[in-house]
């Protein structure tokens, strides 16, 4: 039996949470007297007034044995709840239709970065503080809860975080979950802090490297620059963004221990080998490919092409270059880019790198039992067996992915999309990432879409950023009987 009181007590603590997390972009705007002030300001009172009307008269109901109903009917109400909030003040705060606002605040709190603003530098800067402070708390937010909530309820990709074999996720950083946390936090905002700082010195605006700086931790992508990164045609900005766009889709619990004593971590995780290895292959194939068909100097290519493959496959979104113009292997090579994802306990989206490990070896075993019918062949992985309920749920996961994607790109089809936008819109948008191809590239937006593509699209980023099980298991009849 699911218990209200419960349900509501954590909603309504997270509802005040967000709200006062809206304090500095609300002083922003007083401080520079711009119109998000007034929006923010009322958010904020919204949120405590809503925020409060749930938790103060259950405020006694204590969440010491939350249920697995319990656990992902708060999960996805929050994050639905939570993106309603977020997009209060870009809905009073400009001309934009509920819809919108809603699209824009899903996509930065799930850290997808798709964007319907046709003109991001219009806005007030309180406006754009709070949308890039979107994607700061989501991109955290799903590490914490991946590590804090749904490795206890035990489905799906999360039992990942659970095995003590297939990710170092597991193994507690900190003797209780609340440690953990924080020590996930502390190298989250230690690295905030040092990208800030290298934008800085290598010549952006402090406010532009405070917001850029949230949209690369959190694999993000949103910019303060009708034409993202490529504003600054900075080869140093570029690498700094790169860097760290690399390294939020590594699992952050392998920087935990490499600070703990064990700076070989990173190179003894297969996972983060494998991630490190296809980022490589990439970039070099597509350094090739536009090598003097786009760009004239290796260098040059180099650098195009290594940000777009990392923003792309750590579902970031920054561009430098409009990769629709690339030749076709580039584009299928970003497209491929848009499935792989990046790392388990990252802030990246997508498969993540360790299921399509897991899949190649469940593939290349089925073929060795094809030729070897009495072997007993199991899946390794560091050496240790992969337990046979991880393997079922990377199989449910990667169906129920594929399900989603293409009934969701029909659908989008049926809206008068063609299939390039259809196709690449959803990838983005399921995969956490931004931009696709079509009328929703780099270069475009996603503001053209009809209202019910929009929402659709808003449900695909919740999908994806929860991993579609915690939100499909809510519509099975089961989980609501007693």
């Amino acid at each position: 039996m699911i218990r209200l009181s419960i349900v509501c007590r954590i909603l309504g603590a997270l509802i005040l949470c967000v709200g006062a997390s809206m304090l500095p972009a609300a002083v922003l705007g007083a401080v520079e007297d711009d119109a998000g002030a007034k929006a923010l300001f009322t958010a904020m009172a919204v949120a405590a007034l809503s925020g409060g009307g749930l938790f103060i008269p259950w405020r006694t109901a204590r969440p010491t044995n939350i249920s697995h109903r319990e656990g992902m009917l708060i999960v996805t109400l929050g994050w639905v709840v939570v993106a309603a909030l977020g997009a209060f003040p870009l809905w009073h705060g400009t001309q934009l239709s509920f819809t919108d606002a809603y699209f824009e605040s899903m996509s930065g709190f799930t850290t997808t970065g798709s964007s319907i603003l046709t003109d991001i530098e219009a806005l007030p800067r309180s406006l754009l503080l709070w949308r890039s402070t979107t994607h700061w708390l989501g991109g955290m937010g799903i590490i914490v809860l991946s590590l804090a909530i749904l490795p206890f309820l035990g489905v799906g990709g999360m039992q990942l975080y659970k095995a003590e074999v297939p990710s170092p996720v597991p193994d507690k950083l900190q003797p209780r979950i609340r440690d953990t946390a924080a020590s996930l936090w502390k190298v989250y905002v230690a690295l905030s802090g040092i990208e800030i700082l290298l934008l800085m010195l290598c010549g952006m605006e402090g406010f532009d490297a405070v917001c850029h700086t949230f949209g690369t931790l959190a694999t993000g992508g949103f910019s303060t620059k009708n034409t993202s990164v490529a504003y600054y045609a900075s080869p140093a900005i570029d690498a700094v963004i790169t860097v760290f766009m690399l390294a939020s889709g590594i699992n952050f619990a392998l920087y935990f221990q490499a600070i703990q004593g064990r700076p070989l971590a990173l190179w003894r995780d297969p996972e983060c080998r494998c991630f490190l290895g296809i980022v490589a292959l990439l970039t070099a194939m597509c350094t090739w490919d536009i090598w003097t068909s786009v760009y004239p100097s290796l260098l040059e290519s180099l650098r195009y092409a290594a940000f777009q493959v990392v923003s792309i496959i750590t579902t970031t979104g920054f561009a430098t270059a409009d990769f629709e113009s690339w030749p076709p292997l580039s584009q299928t090579l970003l497209v491929l880019c848009m499935f792989f994802g990046a790392s388990t306990g990252s802030t990246g989206g997508g498969i993540k790198t360790m299921r399509l490990i897991l899949l190649a070896k469940q593939s290349l075993r089925e073929l060795f039992r094809l030729i070897h019918p009495r072997s007993v062949a199991q899946i390794k992985l560091g050496g240790k067996p992969v337990p046979a309920d991880v393997q079922a749920s990377v199989w449910g996961f990667f169906t129920l992915y594929a399900l989603v994607f293409v009934t969701a790109s029909t659908l989008l089809a049926c809206m008068g999309q063609d299939l390039a936008t259809a196709f690449t819109a959803v990838a983005a948008t399921l995969g956490n990432i931004g931009p696709g191809l079509g009328t929703v590239g780099p270069a475009e937006n996603f503001a053209h879409l009809p209202t019910a593509a929009k929402w659709l699209l808003s449900l695909c980023m919740l999908l994806g950023r929860l991993e579609i099980y915690t939100v499909l298991v809510l519509l099975v009849p089961e989980f609501w009987r007693h």
